[in-house]
């Protein structure tokens, strides 16, 4: 009995890996599989939060050393894209001057990424208005607060 359930179990981990390489592509199934700077930052300069209109919400931390942002991590409370991205937005982020940042689109955390189905795409949305509140909120001094990447 526990062989069948073992094979069966297997089968399926099997499929949802292959399913989530199609979606997702070799960079995003790796970052799936792998996520790097996932977790909130302490002593961060400025935090931001944003909600999709998926209801997603994903939060940006930033620490800026020497006018470029030295380190950068997120979390949410998303789907596995919604991490995939954020991953990806705050690679992004680290190593840029708060002028740089301003490029950081969701066009550009998708190339990055490489290709996402047209309706999983509103994450890369999500991930880069969360670098943008935190932008707007460190260039204004303002609170770490919440936005809405809609």
């Amino acid at each position: 009995m526990n062989d069948k359930l073992d094979t069966f179990l297997d089968n399926l981990q099997e499929e949802i890996f292959d399913e989530a390489k199609t979606v997702l592509g070799s960079e995003g199934f790796d970052r799936w599989q792998n996520p790097r700077y996932r977790g909130r930052m302490e002593g961060c300069d400025v935090h931001a939060s944003v909600t999709g209109s998926c209801r997603d919400t994903i939060e940006i931390f930033l620490k800026f050393d020497h006018g470029r942002v030295s380190d950068a991590s997120y979390v949410t409370d998303g789907c596995g894209t919604s991490n995939v991205c954020g991953s990806f937005a705050a690679e992004l982020a680290i190593g840029r001057t708060p002028e740089e940042l301003s490029d950081i689109t969701g066009d550009v955390i998708l190339s990055k990424l490489g290709s996402l189905p047209e309706e999983e795409q509103h994450c890369t949305t999500l991930a880069a208005g969360g670098i943008q509140e935190a932008l707007r909120l460190y260039m204004t001094g303002g609170e770490s607060g919440e936005g809405d990447a809609s």
